[in-house]
């Protein structure tokens, strides 16, 4: 097939999308995303559900907000994240079609 033809996404957009993977690309990352798209959570929240340090925790969160994944809201001395990025549910369904997910009490 002659490359004209193809349907090709422009590399510097690829180059951006093979960061933001990268930056999902991590176990707890993918559990905090894959917490966040069933409700609003805070950093204390999502570090205890990984097992993190808090401080961790935050690091993770602010990686995915530089991508764009995430957005955060201050209530009083706590951050609440939430997701902000649409295709983040498509992405985690892949990943849970292919790994399997498991309800927790």
């Amino acid at each position: 097939m002659a490359t004209s033809k193809l349907k090709l996404t422009e590399l510097e957009a690829l180059g951006e999308a093979a960061e933001c993977l990268r930056t999902l690309a991590h176990p707890h990352r993918l559990r905090m995303v894959q917490m966040l798209l069933q409700g609003d959570f805070s950093v204390g929240e999502l570090a205890e559900a990984c097992g993190l340090p808090s401080a961790m925790a935050s690091e993770h969160l602010r990686l995915m907000q530089r991508c764009g994944f995430l957005t955060s809201e201050k209530d009083g001395r706590q951050v609440f994240y939430r997701v902000t990025e649409p295709h983040l549910k498509q992405i985690m369904g892949c990943i849970e079609q292919r790994f399997g997910v498991t309800a927790t009490k």
